[in-house]
Order: structure tokens, then sequence, then C-alpha cells
């Protein structure tokens, strides 16, 4: 009965496209991956099932009853013996195979995939695409194409998951990962780091805070979208673009209300005389906002010496046309 019910949940599942338990299937490698699942959840209901029904038996059967002496009936079973491990056996050499399968097809990484570069940093992503030399914060692909992901990470260990797509690969520092999907349907996905990376001084959740989304577009959507990312500002003032490439980039650790973070609030700083942590006194113009997302090391605020360090922002993660709006962005605060 037990084992019949979750067939018939599997057999739902299955026929809506989705998987019961993990969601929806988006890529060519979420079946394969949920079938493992099915199979292992499948094996521990069953002998779940069987274990309960045997115990209960059990404790019915040889119960104690006043005036009934106790049965004394263990004997040596060659042949049970076999049974109960032949059959555990069995059923572990099939999970490995169809593991194995699934994990190769997972690791094997398709010729001429379509590349993109992935930056994790304190607590953002940043996806570039070689081809263009255009840079986001969202992950943007096209349907039934394979999709490489050559990933990195500026400071800690970090973990890229797609659950839609069950793709998950940790991105560490001072060496690059891979991995690989073909997304199958449009639409938007979820993307999550999914190694815990720390918290604000402050105590808030940092690591919470570092989601993004994943779009995958229709071929003709997906070129025209990726002209345009090599081109982020367009016909918009700097200062306006730079307000949208703050909030992606900046937002994580500086505030622009006056209130401090992880970092010190930015509205209000430009040509301003701040202290150092040396005791130096710096004006805070262009070159100095320049230089805080260089090299952030080079100069720290007083007051901030202790703060988790500031992750550096090569042009590979913020082109220089966005360091430009963000500074002009950053100059008509008040």
């Amino acid at each position: 009965m037990i084992s019949s019910c979750l067939s018939n949940s599997l057999l739902l599942a299955q026929e809506a496209g989705n998987s019961f338990w993990t969601g929806r299937q988006a890529s060519t490698t979420a079946a394969a991956v949920d079938d493992v699942f099915r199979l292992i959840v499948a094996v521990v209901a069953i002998f779940f099932a069987i274990v309960v029904c045997v115990m209960v038996y059990f404790v019915i059967r040889y119960r104690h009853r006043e005036g009934v002496p106790a049965e004394k009936t263990a004997t040596h079973n060659t042949a049970l013996e076999i049974v109960w491990s032949v059959i555990p056996l069995v059923i572990v050499c099939v999970i490995f195979y169809q593991g194995f399968m699934a994990y190769m097809k997972m690791v094997t990484i398709p010729p001429n995939a379509y590349e993109i570069h992935v930056t994790a940093r304190t607590w953002a992503w940043s996806f570039t695409y070689p081809e263009k030399g255009a840079t986001s914060d969202e992950l943007h692909v096209p349907v039934n194409q394979d999709i490489l992901l050559l990933m990195r990470s500026q400071d800690f260990i970090h973990s890229l998951s797609i659950p839609n797509f069950r793709v998950k690969m940790d991105c560490l520092p001072n060496m690059y990962t891979k991995t690989w999907f073909q997304a199958v349907e449009t639409g938007t996905y979820d993307l999550y780091c999914t190694e815990y990376c720390g918290a604000n001084s402050d105590g808030s959740e940092g690591h919470a805070t570092m989601v993004t989304k994943v779009h995958v577009h229709e071929r003709a959507d997906f070129d025209e979208w990726l002209e345009k990312a090599a081109d982020p500002v367009g016909d918009r003032p700097l200062h306006v673009a730079g307000k949208e490439f703050f909030q992606t980039n900046c937002s994580q650790c500086h505030n622009v209300n006056g209130t401090a973070a992880t970092g010190p609030p930015l509205n209000g700083i430009y040509g301003k005389t701040h202290t150092m942590s040396n005791g130096e006194e710096v004006k805070v113009d262009e070159n100095y906002l320049r230089e805080s997302v260089r090299n952030p090391g080079k100069r720290v605020t007083s007051g901030y010496e202790t703060a988790r360090a500031m992750p550096v922002f090569p042009p590979a993660t913020l082109p220089e046309v966005k360091l430009d709006a963000i500074i002009e962005y950053l100059k008509t605060l008040e």
C-alpha cells in the first residue's frame, strides 16, 4: 500500500514535468539527478515500511503474557542470510550505476559550449561575456544551448547553485572551477550561494543576500540583450545609470542614507576631507573614489580598520564605464 502510494506520487510528479520534492526540471541533466533521488527515496521508503511492519508484528506476536512462557525459536538460516545480503548488494549496485551515469553526464562538458565567466565575492555575483566584453549581475543565457560557467572567487569559498537546473559548484579563491548546463525552458530562475560566506559587521546576514536571477531567453532575445549589455549606459545620463550600477555592486556594504553598514555611508562624501586609519587626510575626489574601488586596501577610512576588507573590483568585474557612472552618481548625493 505504501509503495503503491509512493509510486503514484512519483508518476504524478513526473507527468507534470517536475520533481515532487526538488521542483521544476529546467535543464537537460535535471531528470537524471531526480531519477537517482527518486530511486533512493523509494528504496528507503519501502525498507522503512518493511521494518516497521515486522517490528509491529514482533511486538504483538511476542508480547509478554501472563502464564505464557517465552519462545526460543532463533535458529541459523544460511539461505535467509544470503538473501538479505544479496538483495541490498544488488540495490546498492543499481544506485551506484544510476548515480555514476548521472554524475558523468553532469561533469562531462560538451565541446563548443558557450562560455561565461563567473566571479563571486561578498556578497554578489558578476557574469562576464567574453564574446562582447559585457558584464551583468544577473545570468542571461540562450535556451537549448550548452553553457559553460568558468568560475572563481575574489575572497572566500562560495558555491553557485541553480536548483531548477540541478547545478551546484563551489567557487574557490585562486583557482578556476567549471560547471555546465543546458536550459530547456525560457523563464527566470533563482541562483543562490549555498556555501556560508559570512555576515555583515553589524551582525546582519550577508550570505543570505548573495542571490540573483538566471534569465533564459530565446536566441534572438539573448543576442539583443547581449548587444545592450555591451553598452550598459546607453542613452541615459551617466549618473542615472550609475545609480543602477551602485545598487547591484555597492549597496550590499554601503548605504547612501547616512548610516554605516559594513563600510562607511557614501552620501555627501564628494569634496569632503576624510581621515584615514594612518592619520592621513584625504580629499574625496574622482581619483580617490576610483582608487577605493580598484585598490580598496591602500587607504582605509578611520573607524573601519576592523571591518571586513572590501573586495577588489577589477575592470573584468566592474568595467570602466560602470565605474565612471557610479562616481558620477556619488557626486550627486547630499
